[in-house]
């Protein structure tokens, strides 16, 4: 600590270079807390023996239906609560580019029961249920697109057709529900199933996926066994799982996001110490004479490595606690990334990554540094 202000006034001796190098190393950090939500979001998970609700799925593809007439052989099951089923609509507002938020045909008690996190008024949950064309929003949603209890908002279908031809579904806004779970995700609109299987043109009888909530005390695993074992050598077989493992194959659909992520990552932070290791090297080059000077005055060769080394970390930990501190504003928000989380393992991976790489970057001219000759460097100078 008590080169502090050596390091500090070292760091800062070129300020427009130090400058641009701790933004590389802001930018680098905050791609590194976004992707890494990003990336924890859909690899993360519970696993099947801790799961309060489970998911179940045809066993050879989420694309594939599973008959309605499941809902009340899983609901027989031991140890199975409740159930529920929905359905993903794939429509959009307006525009294509308006096609980012979910849609999911349920119904509407069967659906709050199961997922008690989620908030609404019991006016507007009632008003929904009474209104065949009626729909909720969530409040990410309702917030982004402008809508309001009261609105009529149409829906451009993508997959499914009315039975008159028309790819248009208009919806009643009755409410707009919350979560009081602070990661909880409201970006997607409900709207009553039973008006969706009759309306729509084609396979009528037929849902996505089952959620089922396990009894107190059940055994989770015990419960996915055997509801597949129920359903094995029929024509729509099951694959009983959590909801992170659903999300996961879901995202699977769209490719392997969470290699994608790493790949991004691995390129970002290998530029970054290309960036911050010519910084160093720039850096050391210049004060060849000031280093010899310090060695003149006293200075051991360990002393000046950990000092070359000690701006190099420097220099990355105030671009990284930056990056990585804004980061987790975006995430802890939910505006701009709503539903993701930074998990504390993160954050700490991340503090490891800004002294490895300060390290990595100042490692060589630190090593050139310790051993630079004062002879030779002073003789440089003359």
């Amino acid at each position: 600590m008590k080169y502090l202000g050596l390091i500090w006034h070292s760091v800062w001796r070129k300020k427009i270079r130090t400058s641009l190098t701790i933004l590389s190393v802001f930018v680098a950090f905050l791609l590194f807390a976004l992707l890494s939500a990003v990336g924890f979001a859909f690899r993360g998970g519970e696993d099947v023996a801790d799961a309060e609700r489970l998911i179940v799925l045809e066993k050879v593809s989420i694309i594939n239906p599973l008959p309605s007439s499941y809902q009340a052989r899983i609901q027989a099951v031991p140890g199975v609560e409740a159930v529920t089923h929905a359905n993903w609509f794939g429509g959009y507002y307006q525009e294509p580019r308006n096609s980012q938020f979910a849609q999911f045909p349920v119904r509407p008690y069967e659906y709050f029961t199961l997922y008690p996190e989620l908030q609404m008024p019991e006016e507007q949950l009632r008003a929904w249920a009474n209104n065949r064309e009626g729909a909720v929003v969530g409040s990410q949603m309702a917030e982004a697109l402008g809508w309001e209890v009261g609105d009529r908002i149409p829906i451009t279908a993508t997959i499914f057709p009315k039975t008159d031809g028309s790819m248009t579904w208009e919806f009643d806004i009755e409410g707009i529900f919350a979560s009081d779970d602070p990661r909880g995700v409201t970006n997607f609109m409900l709207f009553d199933y039973e008006y969706f299987d009759e309306a729509r043109a084609h396979s009528r009888g037929q849902v996505g996926w089952y959620i089922l909530r396990v009894e107190d005390g059940a055994d989770p695993v015990a419960i996915a066994n055997a509801i597949d074992r129920q359903f094995e050598n029929s024509p729509a077989e099951t694959d009983t799982s959590t909801e992170a493992a659903f999300a996961a194959s879901f995202a699977a659909q769209f490719g392997n996001i969470a290699l994608i992520v790493s790949l991004i990552l691995g390129a970002v932070f290998f530029t970054l110490l290309l960036v911050s290791g010519n910084t160093m090297s720039q850096s050391v080059r210049e004060r060849i004479s000031e280093l010899a000077v310090l060695k003149t005055v006293g200075f051991e060769d360990s002393t000046v490595l950990g000092i070359v080394l000690s701006e190099s970390v420097l220099i990355m930990l105030l671009g990284g606690l930056l990056g990585l501190g804004t980061g987790w504003l975006l995430i802890q928000s939910g505006g701009l990334l709503p539903g993701l989380y930074l998990p504390a393992s993160t954050i700490l991976l991340a503090l490891a990554f800004m002294i490895g790489a300060g390290v990595l970057a100042g490692l060589f001219p630190a090593l050139k540094a310790m051993r630079l000759s004062i002879i030779d460097a002073l003789a440089v100078r003359a």
